[in-house]
């Protein structure tokens, strides 16, 4: 079961962190990967690893916020590959502040980092898909995204990732029909290059010691097997669903 053998899976955000800790579970599983990110110099050593592991991967420089850049993405992984069977929208970033404090800079670079990027992206993609009568997509989303917290203030943060599980749920309903099936993974406390500041503080890690039923932080790795469950043959009657990976932060 989840052998991804022959089929293409399509990376954004996959130079670091969860993305890179995904593209890697899916090339043992024998996928081959197209990785896309804006530091391409990463991508590259990234990529020699990847294939280091008898598959193929592709990287690709790409800003997900613009559109050209995304259109060219997708057609340069269609050129190489002749399909993408499996797009993960993991690409995001945030700017931290309250509803009273937020600038509308900051708002709009938030809502554009991490959901109208997911659009551009999955639009992109998925007309191929759509021509292929195939499709898994996976857009990583967030426990922000269904619940308010009281350890720091992401006002936009919290709404830009609740637009993601809503956005995951219409397009799965969209392109059914085309044997498409979209769903979402919300991850819970993982430390990444981007989040290890914050969760090392003591603050911090005293609010996730009792908020997180199993005490601690995501391990490296624990994300992939709900990713590679989604893009799975097996998972072909799973569709706008959102699986939390989170320690039972939202159990309790």
């Amino acid at each position: 079961m989840f052998n991804l053998k022959g089929r293409v899976v399509a990376i954004t955000g996959a130079s670091s962190g969860l993305g890179l800790q995904m593209a890697n579970g899916f090339a043992q599983q024998g996928a081959d990967l197209v990785i896309m990110a804006r530091r391409m110099e990463k991508l590259e050593k990234e990529a020699e690893k990847i294939r280091a592991m008898g598959v193929r991967c592709l990287p690709i420089q790409c800003d997900v916020t613009d559109t050209e850049a995304v259109n060219k993405a997708a057609e340069a992984a269609i050129k190489e590959y002749g399909k993408v069977d499996i797009l993960v929208n993991n690409a995001g970033a945030a700017k931290n502040a309250g509803v009273i404090d937020m600038t509308d800079d900051e708002w709009n670079f938030t809502m554009d980092a991490d959901l109208t990027s997911v659009f551009k992206v999955t639009r992109a993609f998925a007309k191929h898909m759509v021509d292929k009568q195939y499709g898994r997509i996976i857009n990583i989303a967030s426990i922000y995204g269904q619940v308010g917290n009281t350890a720091m203030d992401t006002v936009a943060y919290h709404s830009s990732k609740g637009g993601v599980i809503n956005f995951t749920r219409a397009v799965a309903a969209e392109l059914a029909k085309y044997s498409i099936t979209c769903n979402a993974i919300s991850p819970g406390y993982f430390e990444t290059e981007l989040t290890a500041d914050t969760l090392k503080t003591d603050s911090f890690t005293k609010f996730m010691q009792t908020t997180v039923p199993l005490g601690r932080y995501g391990h490296e790795g624990e994300l992939n097997p709900a990713a590679i469950f989604l893009a799975s043959d097996e998972a072909s009657y799973i569709t706008g669903q959102n699986i939390k990976v989170d320690g039972g932060f939202t159990a309790v």
